[in-house]
This record gives C-alpha cells, structure tokens and sequence, in this order.
C-alpha cells in the first residue's frame, strides 16, 4: 500500500509512504518506508495503533508483560508529556508481567528492553493461557499503552491499545525524538503481531 503526502498547510513536505504487509507462520509483520521526495529536509515520525486482545471478556484478568523501564507522564487535559518517571515500585511496571485489574493506562512507555534481534515485545496473557503479543524494530523506542476506558461502554477494555511510536505524543511541537529526513532520505521502521501459547 503507498501514497505520496503532497504538501499542506500543516505539514508542507513532500513524503511518498510505502506500507507492506506480510503473514506468515510466525504472525503479521508491517514494514512502513518513508522517503522525502522534496527539495528540503522534513520532520518525520510515525506510530501504529494495533489493539491486542487473547480473547472474549474484558482486559481486568488479562496479565501485561511489558520490558520499559520508564514511564512518559501526560497531563489530565491534553494527554501531552509533562514528565518522566521510573516505573520502578509503581503500579506501571509491567516488566516482570502483572495482572491489569482496574488499572486504567494511556501512557507511553521508554527505555525498552529488546531481544537479539532488537525488538521489544509486549505480551498479553489471557487467563486460558492464550498470548497475544506485538513486537517493535528499534526504530521505535517508545509503546504507548491504553485500556480504552474512554471507549463506547460496549468497547470499553476489551482490547489494549498498543502503539509503536517513533516519537513522543507532541513530539512536532517539541523537537524531541523527530526524524530528520534530509531530501531523498529514507526511514524504514518495522513492527509485528502475533498469538501464542503460555508454555
């Protein structure tokens, strides 16, 4: 899938995306190529918004493994960053699995810990031991988690958002974590899904 960002008033650059999907025996990976075809250098920074749900029911019984060290704190109104803090002691750390209950998340979450192969992975465990699980290429240092307490009631924590991000929430406006992409460059980043078995 492809298309090319002619330039706005928002955003006056010249991008041609390129989105490629592949399933095979080991789950979904989604390769995204972006490529400044104009005459000056962009800002660039993407994020995916995958849900995971291991099955029926809500997400209350559902045990979260996520390897982040940090947490990105947002303020009340806006859900922009104001901070950051150890997950470490608080009800956020995630790193050694523990179960969801009533947490309420949409916070994104840094300083990954990856595998060999340089990907972070985020694991939901239904009680029946199904697991689904998304991974991210290190292109993407940040996952933003949400429980979708501000869904329709009907929606409300049946799946977890969980969001690769290049940047921060707000990052256009801050500078921070933005890909700079000089004319004829090109970034490619790389996420996946899949379902497993607890062993």
């Amino acid at each position: 899938m492809a298309t090319r960002l002619s330039p706005l008033t928002g955003y006056p650059f010249a991008l041609d995306v390129r989105v490629a999907y592949r399933l095979a025996v080991d789950g979904l990976t989604v390769t995204t190529t972006a490529t400044n075809i104009g005459d000056r250098a962009c800002p660039y920074g993407c994020g995916q918004h995958p849900y995971l749900s291991p099955g029926a029911g809500p997400l209350d019984d559902c045990v979260l493994h996520l390897d982040a060290a940090t947490r990105i704190l947002t303020g009340d109104d806006r859900q922009l960053p104001i901070g950051r803090e150890s997950v470490e002691g608080t009800a956020y750390d995630f790193r050694a699995g523990r179960k969801l209950g009533d947490l309420r998340l949409d916070f994104p979450f840094t300083d990954l810990a990856r595998d060999d192969q340089g990907r972070a992975w985020v694991r939901l465990a239904a009680p029946d031991g199904v697991v689904a699980e998304v991974w991210a290429d290190e292109n993407y240092p940040i996952i933003e988690c949400y429980t979708g307490d501000t869904l329709a009631p009907g929606r409300r924590r049946h799946g977890l958002g969980t969001e690769p991000m290049t940047c921060p929430p707000n990052a256009f406006q801050t500078g921070e974590a933005v890909v700079r992409l000089e004319p004829g460059q090109t970034v490619i980043t790389t996420w996946g899904a899949r379902l497993a078995k607890q062993p």
